[in-house]
């Protein structure tokens, strides 16, 4: 019997036929049963989401919360078949277990599991979220992430601008919090009793937050508060103009190509090159002739 079963695994395992079905299905959005699979994914990815964040409500009725913790295993179960058989018909498992989508597939599946042995891991379910950028694959909108690369390399250019003011508001900060609890220490209460304490209010003050928390009371500490909140407006500006600039060289570089004859940049919509006068729309429409 044992070798019964272990002849049919084997079967199942090596059937090339079933795993190009299941492959089409699960993994290709432009055959009917692949966009009915996908749009039933993204349904359950975002009745679940809601069931984990709503079985946190208190004002939820109790005869409730039974039927959702059902359904919410339910989900789980679908969801832990379904990264299952991606694995059982990709062509590269590891690869696809080791992919951006395979890892949030994982995590997304993997903490209902722990929460069994560890409650506190449940709300690390609504990971399932991460699991929702499949809508950009069945609606086709790729070509909108390149925008979003364009974000993230306009915001890697300017990093290391943004990092040096960074630092140069934590030393401003832990200053200026010094100088409160010099100024403030046994003239209110226990509200600046120590450096980190006024580290903290000058943190909250400079970020316009203002939690009103913590509040000076002397004539000075107020003054320095007025100053704090005025360096505050400066503070959130600075890393706005840095990311800004950063996108406009961006874009520009975006815009840029190389003339095939003196190999100097140009802008992509120039018909001649500024710098040679080549004509590199006529050699754009001969090379579109020879292909």
């Amino acid at each position: 019997m044992f070798k019964q079963i272990r002849y049919k695994w084997d079967a199942f395992m090596n059937d090339s036929a079933l795993k190009a079905r299941v492959n089409n299905i699960i993994f290709d959005t432009d055959t009917p049963l692949g966009r009915l699979f996908d749009v039933t994914l993204i349904t359950f990815i975002v009745l679940s989401v809601i069931i984990v964040i709503f079985e946190t409500a208190h004002w939820l009725p109790l005869w409730l919360k039974p039927y959702m913790h059902t359904l919410e295993w339910l989900f789980t179960a679908f969801f832990t078949i379904e990264y299952l058989l991606r694995l059982y018909c990709s062509s590269k498992p590891k690869e696809y277990a080791l992919s951006f989508f395979g890892i949030v597939d994982c995590l997304s599946t993997f903490p209902a599991y722990l929460a069994v042995f560890f409650p506190s891991m449940h709300g690390l379910l609504v990971m399932r979220m991460f699991r929702l950028m499949r809508v950009f694959r069945i609606f086709k909108l790729f070509d909108y992430m390149n925008e979003g690369h364009y974000l993230l390399v306009s915001l890697k250019e300017g990093l290391h601008k943004i990092i040096v003011f960074f630092l140069f508001v934590v030393v401003l900060v832990v200053s200026i919090g010094t100088i409160m609890f010099m100024v403030e220490h046994g003239k209110n209460g226990d509200n600046f009793n120590s450096i980190p304490n006024s580290i903290y209010w000058a943190t909250v003050t400079m970020t316009t937050v203002g939690y009103g928390d913590i509040a000076p009371v002397t004539t000075m500490g107020r003054f320095l508060a007025g100053v704090v909140m005025l360096i505050g407006y400066t503070v959130l500006a600075v890393p706005t103009g840095i990311f800004t600039v950063s996108m406009v060289n961006t874009d520009k570089k975006r815009k840029e190509i190389f003339c095939p004859n003196c190999g100097k940049n140009i802008d992509r919509d120039s018909r001649f090159c500024k710098h040679c006068g080549y004509d590199v729309e006529g050699s754009k429409k001969d090379a579109a002739k020879k292909n």
